[in-house]
């Protein structure tokens, strides 16, 4: 076994500052996001230099690291406006910088010495030399690429210098190209994935078409709609958590900057339960068939184990590329006051439906809502209208940002 002395840090993603509430409140130990430059996920609302010190100073209150990614490739116009953009989001006080080009490394280096440098998996390490040199280079943690098994980790870590970190994605949508590193949708669309603006062209249906009977489409696989070639199951290790640890993991990552607060909030919560309670008993711990159901009430493409169990036997699902939703989210709660919960609405649902009531740090709860009030306390048979308050009588405390959620219709 080859295990950290320090309990694995929980990482979350984000893309706006409701979704950075969602993982401090759910039980994220850091938070990685961008702002409108050099990251990743462009189609994120991502945080101005403003937006970027608000978010720093809610989430140190709260106890949180805060990851800027900085990991696109940049070309040289680009490069010229980056000591200045380093020079403000250092003023913002975030942790730590996660690069992907080598450049991008040694200006941080120059312009901010000291400040600590994550290697992004866009930069594709799969051994414990590169790993090592990234640390000669000055980076303290490297973010390892999604293509390796549970023992090519263990090996990194067995081979690197203590001291250094490694982290690990165990949640969220995996890439059919190598660490993320693709130009389909640059030739299809524009795009460019390496900038932040991927169109995600591995999830459309394919046909083939013959050159000389152009107009007769071809399907590739036995579906007359054609075949998802290219669609990659989504990652969820949450099952196997204590394995990834065992490798030598130091953070766990969770996927999903562009995804939903629900989802960021349902899913940083899962991991927290599950890492907390592999700590607490690692011989004897097994995840909860009521656990490994939470990360299936978000939207979901089908699960797999990825390549941590070496090449993945049922990678991809070739007859869909759309994801799995069974649960709505139908309001959140604002406050609880002398046995009432004043929730604001996110989808209509009617008095007297079941619901789930889902708190940070718990196991959901069924719960019913016999009758709903308006803000002018009327009583009315369900909540019709978009982000409406109202409230009903509960009879115990709820945390605020607590999550009320019903099948979907």
């Amino acid at each position: 076994m080859v295990q950290s002395e320090k309990a694995p840090e929980l990482l979350a993603p984000v893309g706006d500052f409701e979704r950075l509430q969602a993982a401090v409140r759910y039980g994220a130990d850091a938070v990685y996001l961008g702002s409108t430059e050099f990251g990743m996920r462009a189609a994120s609302a991502n945080f101005g230099p403003e937006q970027l010190r608000q978010a720093v100073d809610y989430a140190h209150a709260h106890g949180v690291r805060v990851y800027l990614t900085c990991n696109t490739l940049p070309r040289s116009g680009e490069v010229r406006r980056m000591p200045e953009f380093l020079r403000e989001a250092g003023a913002c006080g975030v942790d730590a910088f996660i690069v992907t080009d080598i450049g991008v490394l040694s200006l941080v280096k120059e312009v901010l010495p000291g400040a600590e440098i994550h290697i992004s998996t866009q930069t594709g390490i799969v051994n414990y030399r590169a790993a090592a040199e990234y640390h000669k280079l000055g980076a303290k943690r490297v973010v390892l690429a999604r293509e390796l098994s549970l023992a090519e980790i263990r090996e990194i870590r067995e081979n690197t210098p203590p001291e250094l970190e490694l982290e690990v994605f165990v949640h969220g949508a995996m890439c059919m190209s190598f660490s993320g590193r693709c130009l389909l949708s640059n030739y299809m669309t524009g795009r460019d994935a390496n900038r932040g603006q991927c169109a995600q062209p591995c999830r459309w249906n394919y046909c083939l078409v013959e050159e000389k009977r152009p107009g007769q489409y071809f399907p590739v696989f036995e579906d007359e709609t054609g075949s998802y070639i290219l669609n990659a199951k989504d990652l969820c290790m949450l099952e196997h958590i204590g394995e990834v640890i065992e490798a030598g993991a130091d953070s766990l990552k969770i996927e999903g900057r562009a995804k939903s607060t629900y989802y960021v909030a349902a899913v940083t919560n899962a991991y927290r339960l599950a890492l907390d309670g592999y700590l607490a008993d690692p011989a004897g711990w097994a995840c909860p068939e009521w656990l490994s159901e939470e990360v299936r009430k978000v939207s979901h493409r089908d699960y797999s184990t990825g390549f941590f169990y070496g090449r993945p036997e049922q990678g991809q699902r070739v007859d869909n590329g759309g994801y799995i939703r069974e649960w709505d989210v139908v309001a959140i709660a604002d406050r609880w006051e002398d046995g009432v919960l004043y929730c604001t609405q996110k989808n209509k649902f009617c008095a007297g439906e079941p619901l789930e009531l889902l708190e940070p740090g718990k196991r959901p709860e069924t719960v019913t809502a016999d009758r709903l009030f308006g803000p002018d306390g009327q009583e009315m048979p369900d909540t019709r209208y978009a982000s409406q308050p109202f409230s009903f009588r509960f009879g115990r405390p709820v945390a605020p940002g607590a999550i009320l959620r019903k099948r979907a219709d």
